[in-house]
C-alpha cells in the first residue's frame, strides 16, 4: 500500500503541502478536491514519484518510494498528467502502446489484446485507425486514459498491489465522456483491484464516483473521508469561498451560490 505521514513538500521557497497523511488503498477510488493552488497536483507527483516530498514519510510496500527505481515504479502505477503532449504523429495504436514499455515480456498478443480493451474502456475503438495529431483535445485525452491503462494493466503478478494517477482526467471531455470515463475507473478499481488516485474540480461528479475524498486548502487537509462526510456546507465555503447548499439522496449533492 502507498502511504503517507507528515508529508511536506516545498515548490522553492514555498510550502505547497503540510502534514499530509493519506493512505491509498487498492480496489479503492480516491477522489481529491480543492480550490486552484491547494496543492492537488503537487501531490499527485509526490505520491507518483515524479517530484520527491521535502519532509515526512512517503512508502510503497512499507518501503521508502526514494528506494523505489524508475523502472521497477513504472511496473506499480500509471499516471495520466494534467495535459500529455506528444509531438511526434504516431498512430493511435501506437501511443496506447506506448504502455506497455514497462513489461518486455510482453507477447505482441498480450499487448494487442490490452490495446483492445483500453481503447474499449476509453471509449476509443473508433480512434484506433486514426492518427494521434489528427485528433481533437478531448479524443487524445482519451487515447491517453487507454494508454495509461495499458500501463496499470499489464502488471499480473497475482496480489502485487497497483496505483492509478489520474490528473483533472476529464477536464476536456464532454459530458457522456466524463461519466463513461470516471464508470470505468470505478468499475476497474473494483475489478482489478487497483488503487487510483483522481483530481477532479467537480465536486458532484467527485461525490457520485469516488470512495473517498481528501478536500485540500493551501496544502492542509481540511477534510478526508466519505463524500458524506466530506462535502458539508461549511467545507465547502471554507475551501472555494462561497456559500453551498448540500442535499443528501444516494449521494451528496452541492450547488454552490453567489454571496
Amino acid at each position: 500500500m502507498l502511504s503517507t505521514r507528515g508529508l511536506t513538500c516545498h515548490r522553492g521557497t514555498r510550502r505547497v503541502l503540510d502534514g499530509i497523511d493519506l493512505d491509498l488503498h487498492a480496489g479503492e477510488v480516491l477522489g481529491v478536491l480543492g480550490a486552484n493552488g491547494a496543492g492537488k497536483t503537487t501531490l499527485l507527483a509526490v505520491l507518483a514519484g515524479e517530484l520527491e516530498a521535502s519532509g515526512g514519510a512517503v512508502t510503497l510496500d512499507a518501503r521508502p518510494l526514494r528506494e523505489w527505481k524508475p523502472a521497477a515504479l513504472a511496473r506499480r502505477r500509471a499516471v495520466l498528467p494534467q495535459s500529455a503532449s506528444l509531438g511526434f504523429d504516431l498512430s493511435v495504436r501506437e501511443v496506447i502502446a506506448m504502455g506497455a514499455y514497462p513489461f518486455p515480456e510482453l507477447s505482441p498478443d498480450d499487448e494487442a489484446a490490452l490495446t483492445a480493451r483500453a481503447l474499449r474502456l476509453a471509449d476509443a475503438t473508433a480512434l484506433g485507425t486514426r492518427r494521434y495529431l489528427g485528433l481533437s483535445g478531448g479524443e487524445q485525452q482519451r487515447v491517453q486514459f487507454a494508454r495509461a491503462l495499458v500501463q496499470v494493466l499489464a502488471a499480473r503478478a497475482p496480489g502485487q498491489y497497483r496505483m492509478l494517477f489520474l490528473d483533472e482526467p476529464i477536464s476536456s471531455l464532454d459530458p457522456r465522456h466524463q461519466l463513461l470515463l470516471l464508470q470505468a475507473v470505478r468499475a476497474l478499481s473494483r475489478e482489478e483491484d487497483l488503487a487510483v488516485f483522481v483530481v477532479l474540480h467537480d465536486v458532484n461528479l467527485a461525490a457520485r464516483w469516488c470512495d473517498r475524498l481528501l478536500l485540500l486548502s493551501n496544502g492542509r487537509t481540511v477534510a478526508h473521508g466519505t463524500p458524506v462526510d466530506v462535502l458539508t456546507p461549511q467545507n465547502m465555503e471554507l475551501v472555494y469561498a462561497l456559500p453551498a447548499r448540500v442535499t443528501v439522496e444516494d449521494v451528496p449533492s452541492v450547488t454552490f451560490c453567489l454571496p
